[in-house]
Formats: structure tokens, sequence, C-alpha cells
């Protein structure tokens, strides 16, 4: 399958400026995500990157970008301004691929801002929220916090995690998931960390573990249509 790559800028925010992107889509999509990053890396981390390249060859197009404070360097920008860009990174999106359903998420940070988002208003054109490994709390800490606002999406949300993820205890996203209903699924990643590593010797499947979430993302995608 061939891939367009378009690397691009849009304004973040007024005060911000501009951020870098980067569009890659596959001949014959119908699905874009626009896809942030984690907290301490960039969209050319490499956990992004093989994300990015497995959408793709599942025929989903992905619209990765920077936030401010990755694109210049510097503490993390405050949510708001986090929030801000993920609305004009979807924005932005959605003018350059103007015939493609848009989806909006990310891995850990982002996913959750993303969710934070949408939670108070919905993200224009957004059908769905797709969470890599949703950070439903810090390390060692277990906390079911950061999950108070999920009841409030509007939109149908992924979730791929893995089962050895410290940033999102089993006994606590199992019941969080099944209590949003329908709203959300829950797909557990045998043997896999926060950053998606997995133990070889162990785990139940010979898949690769971001070809598994694009699979497991495109039959998602594909129930959303009916």
């Amino acid at each position: 399958m061939s891939t367009t790559t378009i690397e691009s800028r849009f304004v973040a925010t007024p005060e911000k400026g501009e951020v870098s992107s980067i569009l890659m889509r596959p001949d014959g999509a119908r699905w874009l995500l626009v896809l942030g990053h984690g907290a301490s890396t960039h969209m050319r981390h490499a956990t992004l990157e093989a994300i990015a390249t497995r959408l793709a060859e599942v025929g989903i197009a992905t619209f990765r970008y920077n936030f401010p404070y990755s694109e210049s360097g510097g503490g993390r920008n405050s949510n708001e301004v986090c929030i801000a860009t993920i609305r004009s990174a979807v924005e932005a999106a959605r003018e350059t691929t103007e015939d493609l359903d848009l989806l909006a998420g990310g891995h850990s940070f982002s996913g959750r801002m993303t969710s934070i988002a949408a939670a108070e208003a919905p993200i224009a054109h957004v059908r769905g929220l797709v969470f890599f490994s949703f950070p439903l709390h810090p390390p060692g800490k277990p906390s079911t916090d950061r999950a108070r606002h999920l009841d409030q999406v509007t939109v149908p949300m992924l979730f791929l995690s893995g089962t050895r993820d410290k940033l999102a205890e089993l006994d606590l996203l199992r019941p969080i998931c099944a209590g949003l209903g329908r709203g959300a699924t829950l797909h557990l990643l045998d043997t896999a960390d926060h950053g998606y590593k997995v133990l070889k010797r162990s785990r139940a499947s010979d898949e690769d573990v971001f070809a598994e979430m694009a699979r497991v993302a495109s039959e998602w995608v594909s129930k959303l249509d009916r």
C-alpha cells in the first residue's frame, strides 16, 4: 500500500505560535487519526512512528503533531495550552484532508489531554477517540482521579492498554471502561508495558504489538459506520 507523507506547520495558539506536523496518508484511507505524543517525547519518537506506520498499513491515515513545549523545548505547557493545541491540530488536519472522517487521541499524556478536551466540549468533527496507553495514574500511585471526566465524553473511545502498564492497573482500568458502557472498548495487549515493550517468551501471541493495535483500531472504526 502506497503512503504519502507531508510535513507542515500550523498555529497551536496565537500566543505560542506554530508547531510542526506530519501527515501519513495511505492510498484508499477513509479515516484520519490526529495523533499526539507522550509527555516527554515528540511527534518523531519511535513509538509514535511505529503506531503511525502500522496504522497506515491497515489504511488509517495519521496526523502527528508537536505541542509548543516539544517544538521549542522547555517545560511542559499548561493543560489549557495543550488542549487548545489539540483542537488546533484537529482543525489543521481537517483542512488538509477534508474527505476523511476524523478520530483523535494519542500515546499516554496526549490521549488523556484529548479526553479532557472532548469532555469539556465536543471536538468538532471527531467521531471517536483512541487512547494508546491511557495514563490512569502515576506509577506506583494507583488512583482513578484521572478518569472522572470520561463519562462526559460523547463519542466512542478505544483503550489500547498493556497488561504490564504501571500507569494503568488493570483492577482499576477494567471497571472504569465497563462503567462507561458501550461508549468504551478496552483491548488488552498481552505482556506489553506503557511503552509497548513485551515479554516475548511469555506473550501468548507472536503478533507484533503495534500491528495488533492497528488491527484492533481498524476493526473498531469499521463498527463506527454501523
